[in-house]
């Protein structure tokens, strides 16, 4: 009996000492993060809950610039915040960006990436470390140009019947708020060159698959917000935890369904790839999904879950940056007709009337369109900033950043850097003329990232923007009926008006 109490009280003692030296390690680990992280400058913080973040969208984007234009002058382009009990340092000049961004070593994302996990599982997005690294190896030969070639099928076929919609509804009403088109327009492109699925979002708004993203999304950028929110054990108990258990099974379902369908498919080299072959009526072509399962057959360790995560992630990551790029571009063109001339010019000089597609050799020649679109994205870059969890200490601005910090480089605060772009509010596509830009700093603009860890579909995204854009302004002139306020850019995850309405009038090119 004395020994059984004996062995019990040993038990308890070491139970007590356990978890006091866990609590003293924890401790001493938070108070050296404050310690450190308090030397950067930054605004008052309230204990636990942090800094003050708005819970409205727009009125946080609106937050976050003012903050940012407080502080760059004092800082450098650097400031300290606190996300309730979690640390962050905020980026946002070139100079700073740099050694993080081209860092091989710290290329794990933040925290908050973890919530999109259920979607997207560790797909290039979300992954990290030596997965991470055999990830994006083994997928940057599924984004080669000649790949990429002949995705532009895809982009006319779905531009052309965007340009009809919109020609019906020009001649109905004045006012056309494009944003729904194209967004429905950029998930026909997406679900077809990824899964080679046609979900008819043009034409069928009400598609499950198609809601299902867009809800998705939604509910990700609610639960990021809210940190409060973030434990599985609570989130899913929630209202909203179940709906997005519920838009998750109808996701999952239908990417494994096409999984499943086009995997005992192989396709003939000769007549998928050859994109004139009519068969039955439509043309066969190669889709990301059939790629990947390419590289499956080949190599049985790239599994067939392992596809599901790419296919995911490329759906979640192609959609609605795209759309939101190529609105905001209509928006601004639409703002500025002596700009707008310009492309009708260059548009003109390369098609004149004829309405056969976009090449990729007519993309190359339209270098003042390029610059547009480049200077759409450094207004409005399509994703605010991207988050980075540092693996060990590193310095910036001659101070020390703990490791457990989460480091935010604020894209949008980058690209309206003075000191890289004078007058950075103003509208101005010749600040990419290669004169203009040859000395500008290498991480100035960065709408895709930088680094190891670019975005890997980033020229596949310009091309589509271009023919898009392309595609429109030969048919159309474009008047917009909002300033760029007044559309009310906000967001999260992507920037995009907080009402869906980007309002524009279409003018009928003769």
């Amino acid at each position: 009996m004395a020994a059984s109490l004996f062995q019990a009280g040993v038990g308890v003692t070491v139970c007590i000492v356990s978890f006091s030296i866990f609590l003293v390690y924890h401790i001493a680990k938070f108070l050296r993060i404050f310690f450190l992280i308090s030397k950067f400058d930054g605004p008052p913080t309230i204990p636990f809950f942090g800094n003050t973040f708005k819970s409205d969208s727009r009125e946080n984007f609106l937050h976050m610039r003012r903050l940012t234009e407080k502080y760059r002058e004092r800082t450098g382009g650097v400031i300290r915040l606190w996300f309730g009990p979690f640390p962050i340092l905020l980026i946002y000049s070139a100079k700073h960006c740099e050694a993080l961004l081209s860092s091989s070593r710290h290329i794990n994302k933040g925290i908050e990436y973890q919530l999109v996990e259920p979607w997207l599982g560790k797909g290039l997005l979300t992954n990290g470390g030596q997965k991470w690294f055999h990830r994006r190896k083994l997928l940057t030969p599924t984004f080669h140009f000649s790949i990429l070639q002949s995705f532009i099928e895809v982009f006319n076929e779905q531009s052309f019947i965007l340009v009809n919609k919109l020609e019906k509804l020009a001649a109905e009403t004045e006012t056309i708020n494009i944003y729904p088109l194209v967004t429905h327009c950029v998930l026909d492109i997406i679900c077809d060159t990824a899964m080679g699925k046609r979900t008819n979002a043009q034409s069928d708004n009400e598609n499950e698959y198609v809601q299902a993203v867009s809800r998705m999304t939604n509910l990700v950028v609610r639960r990021i917000r809210n940190f409060m929110l973030w434990p599985d054990l609570i989130y899913k108990r929630t209202a909203a935890g179940k709906e997005h258990d519920k838009t998750l099974r109808v996701l999952h379902t239908v990417t494994e369904k096409m999984i499943q369908e086009r995997l005992h498919h192989i396709p003939s080299n000769k007549s998928e790839t050859d994109q004139s072959e009519p068969i039955t009526g439509q043309r066969k072509r190669i889709a990301f999904l059939d790629l990947l399962l390419q590289m499956h057959r080949e190599d049985p360790s790239f599994t067939l879950k392992d596809i599901r995560e790419e296919v995911d992630t490329f759906m979640f990551e192609g959609h609605d940056t795209t759309s939101s790029a190529i609105s905001w571009a209509l928006l601004l063109i639409g703002q500025h007709p002596e700009i707008q001339a310009r492309l009708h010019d260059e548009i003109d000089e390369i098609f004149g009337k004829s309405e056969r597609p976009v090449t990729s050799d007519d993309i190359s020649k339209m270098s003042y369109l390029n610059c547009v679109v480049k200077e759409s994205l450094r207004l409005i870059p399509a994703v605010p900033g991207i988050g980075r969890d540092i693996e060990d200490d590193i310095i910036v601005d001659g101070k020390v950043v703990p490791k457990g910090t989460f480091i935010f480089v604020n894209i949008a605060g980058i690209h309206h850097d003075p000191e890289q772009f004078p007058d950075p509010a103003r509208f101005n596509p010749d600040r990419f003329l290669p004169e203009n830009s040859a000395k500008r700093h290498p991480f100035a603009f960065i709408p895709f990232s930088a680094g190891p860890r670019n975005c890997i579909g980033q020229k596949f995204a310009m091309m589509e923007d271009k023919v898009i854009l392309i595609n429109i302004l030969r048919k159309f002139s474009i008047k917009s009926l909002r300033t760029l306020d007044e559309a009310k850019p906000g967001g999260q995850i992507i920037i995009k008006p907080i009402d869906g309405t980007i309002l524009v009038k279409l003018i009928q090119r003769m």
